[in-house]
């Protein structure tokens, strides 16, 4: 069997920034045992997978190690192959998905991702994210993930985590935030129970982040900036339930997965996964 392979850096400005993910397109859906191993195989943060379904597509993500229900660069990354790859001339694709139908909608260099606002709710800071991160924020939310609030940029630059510490939390990842110098917020996200210690930019968390610097920040559209290694430059607009994230894409790699079977001393076919 053979499948093509994509790798997109999303919310890059130029190559070797923003987040890469690998998108593969199928014609069905394989064996999720299959599409976890490709995953793990890809080692990137993401894979994402989509199958075409009367005019829209379904589109699942897969971590190294889970399949997550919501991912923003991933889904960003499968728009690009859609709108620029596959020659196709429209300007607007729908995605079905876990967390309901998706939209991106393609604006000259710009994709913007159409996403369900993912509003925090304030909870107690846990005492395993306190000791984690080495210090107290302001504020904490709980959303999909919980929101740490700080003070400054030089405090989320700074941050050091213990993310075997971080793994004792109950959700799917922790958003540190704070003002931004030079972009209204900025942020960092840590993922370690999902095989992700460190995120480079993270669409979805902004569906949290988002709604939260609008209100505090009276403005419904805000710059936003990731402050991983590779960094990543977000556009952002609330709308009503609804977070418009915007980024550029920078295409990296286009390739084939073979996926092979190996007879184990004759008796069982064990599939193996490789690229060329």
């Amino acid at each position: 069997m053979k499948l093509p392979i994509y790798q997109i850096d999303a919310f890059a400005e130029a190559p070797f920034q923003g987040n890469p993910a690998a998108v593969c397109p199928l014609d069905d859906w394989l064996p999720d045992e299959l599409l976890q191993s490709i995953a793990a195989e890809n080692n990137l943060s993401e894979t994402a997978f989509y199958v075409e379904r009367d005019g829209h597509y379904d589109l699942r993500w897969f971590t190294p190690t889970k399949e997550v229900d919501l991912c923003g660069h991933a889904t960003l990354a499968a728009a690009h192959v859609l709108f620029v790859l596959s020659g196709s001339g429209n300007s607007r694709v729908t995605f079905q998905s876990r967390s309901g139908p998706l939209y991106v909608v393609r604006e000259d260099e710009l994709l913007t991702l159409d996403f369900p606002a993912q509003v925090g709710v304030p909870c107690e800071t846990p005492a395993e994210m306190i000791e984690a991160l080495g210090s107290r924020p302001s504020a904490c939310y709980r959303a999909m993930d919980y929101m740490a609030v700080f003070e400054s940029e030089a405090e989320i630059i700074a941050m050091a985590p213990n993310f075997r510490r971080l793994m004792a939390l109950d959700l799917r990842g922790v958003i540190v935030t704070a003002p931004g110098r030079t972009a209204d917020f900025v942020s960092r996200f840590f993922a370690p129970n999902y095989g992700v210690d460190e995120d480079s930019v993270t669409g979805s968390a902004h569906c949290t982040l988002a709604p939260y610097w609008a209100k505090r920040l009276n403005k419904s559209a805000m710059s936003a900036f990731q402050l991983s290694k590779r960094t990543g430059t977000l556009r952002c607009r609330v709308e009503n339930e609804r977070v418009f994230i915007s980024g550029r894409t920078v295409a990296y790699l286009e390739g084939t997965i073979r996926i092979e079977c190996q007879q184990d001393r004759g008796a069982n076919a064990l599939p193996r996964v490789a690229h060329d």
